[in-house]
């Protein structure tokens, strides 16, 4: 999937259009499109699709709370391995999100994947043993366990009641801004291949919600087509089906088929591209 422009006759603004091929409608929505939407969204309610305010800031507290927490791990990391201190003062760290979280369109009650990045004097092994050591030691750390001879080595645990997968990468950087960008190909050069694995997910989200038109209305459509395809029991990649990725991008890519459109239209242009697909 890719942003591009076409050139449009007569001199005029050029067009621009995502993916690979122009748009098959860029008609804006209508009146009825819009109210379809509301009752769209209507009938997803009960079936708890949507968070309130009160567990989405508690989910942004957990993320805080971490990522504070991985940067002192870091500095302290830093500290035993002889870096100087006007080094380990700027050396960073961050946490990450992936997965439905990142897209906006996690459940109520849902985990959240979340990615550690550290500068490249961190060892994966520092990670599953000291951070996960330290870890224990926190309060609010409930179901903390470490499954590092997964294909992607993870930590699990619940903090605050927060169901929460924790992967690892190493950077070849000396530290890790706060501005930092996981889509450019440059940040894989020289990184082992679990570390290159660990940032898939978050470059795969974060490319995804670059080149779709209107982030809500994709966040909309994904919510609706996500619960069809687990009411239908066809939502599980382990299952021979499509995991969440590969829904995500289906209908990332008819947003793109139909970058005005809204999402009552959307889940109806989904169904009509991929049954003739």
């Amino acid at each position: 999937m890719k942003e591009m422009s076409s050139t449009m006759p007569g001199g005029q603004q050029p067009q621009k259009h995502y993916g690979i091929t122009s748009a098959i409608s860029l008609a804006p929505p209508r009146e009825l499109d819009h109210q379809y939407t509301k009752k769209l969204c209507d009938a997803m309610k009960p079936f708890g699709v949507f968070e309130d305010e009160e567990e989405l800031n508690h989910r942004l507290a957990v993320l805080g709370k971490l990522n504070n927490f991985v940067k002192e791990w870091i500095s302290e990391i830093s500290e035993l391995k002889n870096l100087p201190p006007s080094a380990i003062s700027c050396v960073g760290g961050k946490i990450f999100t992936f997965g439905s979280y990142r897209l906006g369109v996690h459940t109520k009650g849902a985990d959240i994947d979340a990615l550690c990045v550290a500068p490249r004097h961190v060892e994966r092994s520092d990670f599953f043993q000291s951070f996960f050591e330290k870890f224990k030691q926190h309060e609010e750390i409930k179901d903390l366990r470490a499954v590092e001879d997964a294909f992607v080595p993870v930590i699990k645990f619940k903090f605050d009641g927060i169901e929460i997968d924790l992967l690892f990468a190493r950077l070849a950087l000396q530290s890790i801004p706060d501005n930092l960008d996981l889509r450019g190909d440059s940040i894989l050069r020289n990184l082992d291949i679990r570390c290159i694995r660990s940032l898939n997910g978050c470059r795969v989200t974060d490319e995804i919600l670059y080149l779709v038109p209107n982030k809500e209305n994709f966040r909309l459509t994904l919510r609706a087509i996500k619960l069809w395809a687990k009411r239908r029991g066809i939502y599980s990649n382990m299952l021979g089906f499509l995991g969440g990725v590969s829904w995500a991008m289906l209908v990332a890519r008819t947003c793109q088929l139909y970058p005005n459109a809204v999402a009552a239209t959307l889940v109806h242009k989904f169904f009509l591209v991929f049954s003739k697909w």
